[in-house]
């Protein structure tokens, strides 16, 4: 699907980084107050690129990171189970090259997926850490016709059987004595949520595909099945033609539309360590092709984000 975004003139620059994906944007200092017409060119780039990354940031700090992510909608809390001691701020450090080593979109094991995710650079490691993003959009779009067919009425199960905070290796937890988080604290409520693996984008009425590692099954498949299937449509999604890799400098803010995205942080920085801050805009329940809302199973994410003011 093409659609065409029309912004609003302002001192902004936004240079294109991918031909699918990414763009920097220039010529803004984040923080509170930027204005309507800022702001709408900001969602606007995100919209068409879906991420952003401005470089130079270094004033903000947590006070100013919610400020501004305040004027893009509501936020959630810093995350469903995990507390690292700010209501909003959900605080990632590594020091043993831990990352969010596989592909994944933000928070898809509750029924309200965040709808965009604001990532600040604290400590950057002076190599390695990288992180890549993937367009879940036009991996749909890329589809044969038979595969297409498949998706387009399929159904996934997702869950918080561990999260990206925690360190696995081939789907095995590791076990570290300095890791941040046990994995006690990610299944501290256990959620269980059936999503359509096509969404419909509620801005953009784009359809993209929603996986990533907190998919369990797929609704009607067995184990097997699943698994050859997922891996089948993760391939598409992370083909290299369809992602960008970002170099992090301290100081900088990725921002990205979780709706229409993965992505996956690169452990390669050895024992550095690393430090980045994530808020997150609350997003709606993810709705099918066929207009079914995605369906909690177990868990009630209630106190995470509130829909309500979100959903007809």
């Amino acid at each position: 699907m093409n659609i065409r975004i029309t912004r609003p003139q302002t001192a902004l620059t936004v240079q294109k980084l991918g031909g699918r994906i990414g763009a920097r944007i220039d010529g803004v200092t984040l923080g509170a107050d930027l204005g309507d017409e800022t702001v709408a060119t900001i969602r606007a780039a995100l919209l068409e690129h879906k991420v952003v990354f401005f470089r130079g940031q270094e004033h903000l700090d947590d006070k100013g990171h919610i400020a501004f992510a305040e004027q893009l909608g509501s936020l959630t809390t810093a995350h469903p189970t995990v507390n690292t001691g700010s209501a909003r701020v959900f605080t990632l450090t590594a020091d043993k090259g831990m990352a969010a080593n596989s592909w994944h979109t933000d928070v898809t094991f509750v029924d309200r997926i965040p709808a965009i995710s604001i990532l600040r650079g604290v400590v950057i490691p002076e190599y390695g850490g990288t992180t890549n993003w993937a367009n879940t959009v036009t991996a749909y779009e890329s589809l044969p016709t038979s595969l297409r067919a498949l998706v387009d009425n399929l159904w996934a199960v997702h869950t918080n059987d561990y999260d990206y905070g925690e360190h696995t290796e081939n789907g095995v937890v590791v076990d570290q004595q300095d890791k941040q988080f046990s994995r006690s604290d990610f299944v501290s409520t256990t959620f269980e949520t059936e999503h359509p693996v096509v969404r419909v984008h509620p801005e953009t009425g784009e359809r993209s595909l929603v996986l990533g590692h907190f998919v369990k099954k797929f609704v009607g498949l067995n184990q097997k099945e699943s698994a050859i299937l997922f891996n089948l449509l993760q391939d598409r999604v992370t083909k290299l033609e369809n992602t960008i890799r970002w170099t992090w400098q301290k100081g900088d803010v990725a921002m990205w539309d979780n709706r229409a995205t993965q992505h996956y942080a690169v452990a390669d920085f050895d024992t550095q360590p690393r430090e980045v801050r994530r808020i997150t805009v609350a997003g709606d329940i993810p709705v099918g092709i066929d207009g079914r809302r995605s369906i909690p199973i177990t868990g009630d994410a209630g106190s995470f984000s509130d829909v309500s003011a979100l959903v007809s």
